[in-house]
């Protein structure tokens, strides 16, 4: 077979929607991996966050929630252009092979593999339990314990088959945000108070701090894109999707769309509740948890609980996502020869990649007995954000690569939109290092290893080649 044709059947490859798995992943199932991930316990205290960098300015917190929602949307349409082109389980690691190389996406995959995924479900597992201690008089190691167990049961569960794993998505989406629009629409419609969109005092801040209201603003931003990480993760599971080609564009816009307008919504909601003097006291006095202080005072001890449940059910629905999703990935860099050969496999009955999950679990549930909470938190962040700049960006490469292949949905305002997007991301990454220079570290070692475990299966798999 000459290069030309080899060319032709790989594209065939990487474009057809024929696949071993169970395509049982609807658009609401879309949705839900995506929601189920990006809405945690942040919708509830991010907003603090947002507030301080900008001088406690309402009125611009506001505008860089939607701001955040838009740049987010963006790298989501990225994103939906190229899985809706290429309908394969792995997501990024297959987009970086075809845009650059294969250690490329290989070095993003094993940095999940060894970091991101394991180091994003146990952070979220500690968290959740934490939540019992207004409760209860769980200790830190009962925390710990609390949270591999629940790794357990979520990874074990996982293995029965996508279907019922995304039902169970769907189910926790759906609960999740019955206690927030409980809390949010009492608010709205019962709050005495308007947002101050005065900018007076921002600048002061500013003049102040010596700064200006635009970098403020960027740093504020930076806050809100943590409340909205987790969109990467649908395009892992791409090959279990029913009609990717028009679903998971969609449910990648309506997703992302869709928590855009409930973070804005849900902010205002709580400057409806709070006056704005008090607001800023509470938020210097370290007091950050606007969303629960907010329920106690429509709500009473019954408030306390809802916010509770409602934390409790977006972090459960964001660990079930994630034991869902990054397991593709493992096994995308697996079946493209790179890997260990188990992670190619998928269960015989289940038609789910067994090994990966179990393996991902052990590993999350040794990161919760050896890391805190923040550390893990630092990590998970910094070692992901450099591979999103690069998947990104490949929306030019691959359409300067490929001209040809069937994409079925476009990004809007190319090229524009990609570079401008691509900046963003890289300014983030490069923030994200700058403030934590240790974890930052760690986030350039790790894909370095993993160029290394790379070349070691290359080298096996070409000597395997030539016998």
């Amino acid at each position: 077979m000459n290069n030309s044709n080899k060319d032709v059947h790989h594209v065939e490859e990487l474009t057809t929607d024929k696949t071993e798995f169970r395509r049982e992943i609807g658009v609401f199932g879309g949705v839900s991996v995506i929601g189920g991930i990006m809405i945690g316990s942040g919708i509830f205290y991010l907003g603090s966050y947002v507030l301080q960098r900008v001088g406690m300015s309402s009125g611009l917190a506001l505008l860089c929630w939607v701001i955040g929602g838009i740049i987010t949307l963006f790298g989501g349409l990225c994103y939906a252009e190229l899985g809706s082109a290429m309908p394969k389980a792995g997501g990024r690691v297959v987009y970086l092979n075809e845009a650059y190389h294969p250690i490329v996406g290989f070095m993003a995959g094993f940095t999940d593999w060894l970091v991101g995924g394991p180091g994003s479900i146990a952070a979220i597992s500690i968290a959740l339990m934490t939540v019992f201690k207004s409760f209860t008089s769980i200790g830190p190691m009962g925390i710990k314990a609390g949270a591999i167990v629940l790794i357990v049961g979520l990874t074990v569960y996982n293995l029965i088959g996508v279907k019922s794993a995304s039902i169970l998505q769907s189910l926790s989406m759906v609960a999740k945000l019955i206690p927030i629009a409980i809390i949010m629409l009492a608010a709205l419609f019962t709050g005495r108070y308007f947002p101050e969109f005065q900018y007076q005092e921002a600048a002061q801040h500013a003049v102040s701090n010596n700064t200006n209201i635009v970098s403020m603003m960027a740093l504020a931003i930076v806050a809100s894109l943590w409340a909205y990480e987790g969109w990467t993760n649908l395009n892992t599971v791409a090959e279990e999707i029913k009609h990717p080609e028009k679903n998971l564009p969609l449910s990648l816009i309506v997703g992302i769309g869709g928590i855009t307008i409930l973070y804005a919504l849900f902010n205002f909601s709580i400057m409806r509740v709070i006056p704005h003097k008090e607001m800023v006291h509470m938020i210097e006095s370290g007091n950050i948890y606007l969303g629960t202080a907010v329920a106690k005072r429509l709500l009473g001890s019954a408030g306390v609980i809802i916010v509770s449940v409602g934390m409790i059910l977006a972090m459960f629905g964001s660990i079930n996502g994630l034991v869902l999703a990054q397991p593709r990935m493992y096994y995308a860099m697996a079946e493209e020869g790179h890997f260990f050969k188990s992670f190619a496999k998928l269960h015989p009955v289940h038609k789910v990649p067994h090994v990966p999950i179990i393996v991902q679990g052990i590993f999350a549930s040794v990161l919760v007995l050896v890391r805190s909470l923040d550390q893990l938190t630092n990590m998970v962040v910094v070692t992901g954000m450099l591979f999103n700049v690069l998947v990104i960006f490949s929306v030019i490469v691959l359409r300067k690569k490929y001209p040809t292949i069937n994409r079925p949905y476009k990004v809007w305002f190319y090229p524009v939109s990609v570079v401008i997007t691509s900046f963003i991301f890289l300014a983030l990454a490069l923030n994200a290092a700058i403030e934590d220079p240790i974890t930052g570290i760690t986030g350039f070692i790790v894909p370095i290893v993993g160029a290394v475990v790379y070349s070691i299966f290359d080298k096996k798999l070409k000597k395997e080649g030539a016998r």
